[in-house]
């Protein structure tokens, strides 16, 4: 991350914080106060702005992007090489009014392109508190995607189409950063695993249908409360987000139940309350209005396994990336992975038959 794309980001917030409080005094420009540079207390606490004590702070560096908070508002720069057009389309999706209580919406700044990365602007919202697992919100996860995978796509078409969702692309970039690392004694089995999965999963063809609104990266870590502290957790970071097999959404969690690294009852509760909210899935197999979120319902499996093994060998594959590069040895929780993996790879390749909506 250099100097100047964080330098660049806070102007965007401090831009975008304005527009949305007044107080905010918009001739004050940070770049010109070193008092105001989110690197300074980057992962600590964060510095604030000497005209109107807004905190400004880098939130997140991860997979290219960058997030720096000013106050209210924060500013992404999205990743290097990122599609225009469909960088257009997510951004119009999360604006549309049908996803309001789904989406984050953006903010209406002219944020333009950092060093060519194109740069969003978006309300700040209280992220998950990983410090209080108890607090996790599964049930909210579940229904939030379970709503977003029910919006009609052609409600929300607009010119030019809807983008695929960029699941199996993030996954077939992990294989090649594995590979990339060079050889690593867990490697084997990953590479095996990977290679029994069908050709759309491996990002080779498209997905089969039928298709709906997918979030293509779900996880905790794509949900806020908005407006921050105590509002509704709302799903946020489209850079994914696009047509696709609903599955896929359902799959981190999946694959962390069957691994051994996510507890039954809270598998069950997301997968209840995303059940109890009719997404499609899966077999709702239950009556919402007479069963609790977390009732068992149908054997989901048949559905989510394609995209739980490939969320697996992703996971997996980007722990060895990593091992290499941080020069340590895998951790427990990446070996169960790796683990998983060897029981994918021993498993007969699965079947993709038809599928009802």
């Amino acid at each position: 991350m250099t100097a100047s794309v964080v330098h660049a980001l806070g102007r965007v917030a401090r831009r975008a914080a304005h527009a949305a409080d007044p107080s905010h005094d918009p001739s004050h420009d940070p770049s010109h106060d070193p008092g105001t540079d989110p690197r300074a207390d980057a992962g600590t606490a964060p510095s604030r702005c000497r005209a109107c004590g807004h905190p400004e702070a880098v939130l997140a560096e991860r997979g290219g992007g960058v997030v720096v908070r000013h106050g209210k508002a924060v500013a992404k720069a999205h990743a290097d090489g990122t599609d225009p057009a469909g960088h257009r389309a997510r951004l119009a999706l999360a604006a549309h009014p049908r996803l309001a209580g789904i989406l984050l919406p953006p903010l209406p700044a002219d944020a333009g392109t950092v060093h060519g990365r194109p740069v969003t602007a978006w309300p700040y919202g209280s992220p998950v508190d990983p410090a209080d697992p108890d607090a996790a919100p599964w049930e909210e996860a579940g229904a939030l995607v379970a709503r977003l995978h029910s919006v009609p796509p052609r409600s929300v078409r607009a010119d030019g189409g809807l983008p695929f969702m960029r699941g199996p692309a993030k996954a077939a970039r992990a294989l090649a950063r594995m590979r990339a690392a060079g050889p690593h004694p867990a490697a084997g089995p990953v590479r095996r695993a990977w290679e029994r999965l069908p050709a759309w999963a491996r990002d080779e063809a498209p997905p089969p249908g039928p298709h709906t609104l997918c979030h293509g990266d779900l996880h905790l870590g794509q949900l806020v409360r908005h407006p921050a502290p105590d509002g509704p957790w709302l799903l946020i970071d489209v850079d994914d987000l696009g047509l696709g097999d609903p599955a896929w959404d359902l799959a981190r969690p999946a694959a962390w139940y069957a691994a051994g690294l996510l507890a039954p009852e809270v598998w069950q509760r997301f997968l209840g309350a995303y059940r109890a909210a009719r997404g499609p899935a899966v077999d709702p197999a239950v009556d919402p209005a007479l069963e609790p979120a977390g009732a068992p319902g149908a054997d989901p499996w048949p559905r989510l396994d394609i995209p739980a093994r490939a969320l697996t060998v992703q996971t997996a594959a980007l722990a060895i990336a990593k091992s290499v590069a941080e020069n340590r040895a895998l951790d427990e929780v990446e070996r169960l992975m790796i683990d998983a993996c060897a029981r994918i790879a021993s498993l007969p390749a699965p079947l993709e038959g038809p599928r009802s909506s």
